[in-house]
């Protein structure tokens, strides 16, 4: 590949002890952050198997190439949720990922620009910050703009690079949860030619009104999915946003399961939301997004 700039300072392994690439999507400083100077993170402590990415300065994308023989051409940008604090990165990223490269679908797992952590305990800082509404809310209000900077730049990368990187222009989506899942909804509203999804998947999404706006007539087809006892009660904002898309005659699928709680990503809870990832590959299916490439 030409003209990708990679970046080996962090380097993710699959199971298989392959080097994940990693590309940065910024050309030189990354704007609105310019005079952050801490540095990425990881933290496994408060959960052991879904380590926690935090201090992102420099957002990335991290490349799951789908396998050549199974290839479709289509792509998926993974933002993982966190609160805007950190990062769920495997079980709402890696593990997405690894299940889209078996559909044929290659996949690019986005460290977005986060709110600063002080400590190396992001989860318990959110949680004692959160005593303080007035200040938490101000933290994150800051950092929402470039972390929806980044989704944005991150599409327009994969189609500036599209042909470097075996996929195709125009199937580009982008999924998202929770805090991920805004970034992905941020996408389908405010676009240009060069940015704008192809197709996007908000999951258990955190869709605030300030965010919303026109539906526009090629907005991009939407799958949908959260669950009623999510305890942060977003599931009126992902009814919401299909409602949109209903009334506006666009493509969308809706899956509001029973049991699920917030943040079920990958995890097997032995609850239906369990099954939503393959009710996504069947909507991949029917929207086309299978079919291999000719």
């Amino acid at each position: 590949m030409k003209n990708i700039i990679l970046v080996f300072t962090f380097l993710v392994f699959t199971g298989t002890g392959i080097a994940q690439k990693v590309f940065t999507i910024w050309q030189g400083m990354v704007p609105g952050s310019e005079n952050w100077t801490w540095h990425e993170q990881i933290d496994s402590t408060d959960i052991p198997n879904d380590p926690l990415a935090f201090n992102i300065v420099q957002p990335t994308l991290t490349f799951y190439p789908a396998d050549p023989a199974m290839a479709n051409g289509t792509s998926v940008i993974v933002c993982p949720g966190g609160s805007f604090c950190y990062l769920h990165i495997k079980t709402e990223g890696v593990d997405v990922a690894k299940w889209l490269n078996k559909k044929g679908v290659s996949a690019f797992v986005l460290k977005y620009r986060l709110v600063r952590s002080e400590t190396g305990r992001p989860m318990k800082e959110k949680m004692e910050r959160a005593k303080d509404t007035a200040l938490s809310r101000k933290l994150v209000a800051q950092v929402v703009p470039l972390a929806i900077a980044d989704a944005k730049q991150a599409i327009l990368y994969l189609r500036k690079h599209a042909d470097e990187l075996d996929i195709a222009a125009d199937k580009i989506g982008i999924m998202g949860f929770s805090a991920g899942g805004t970034l992905a909804a941020a996408g389908i509203f405010n676009y240009t030619i060069e940015n704008r999804p192809d197709f996007a998947a908000p999951i258990y999404a955190y869709v605030p009104t300030a965010l919303e706006s026109t539906v526009l007539k090629d907005a991009p087809p939407l799958f949908i999915a959260a669950a009623t006892d999510d305890e942060y009660h977003l599931v009126p904002m992902s009814i919401n946003l299909y409602s949109k898309w209903l009334a506006a005659g666009r493509s969308a699928e809706l899956h509001i399961y029973s049991k699920g709680g917030h943040g079920f990503g990958m995890n097997k809870l032995d609850q239906p939301s369990d099954t939503w990832i393959e009710r996504f590959g069947d909507w991949l299916q029917v929207q086309g997004l299978l079919k291999k490439d000719k």
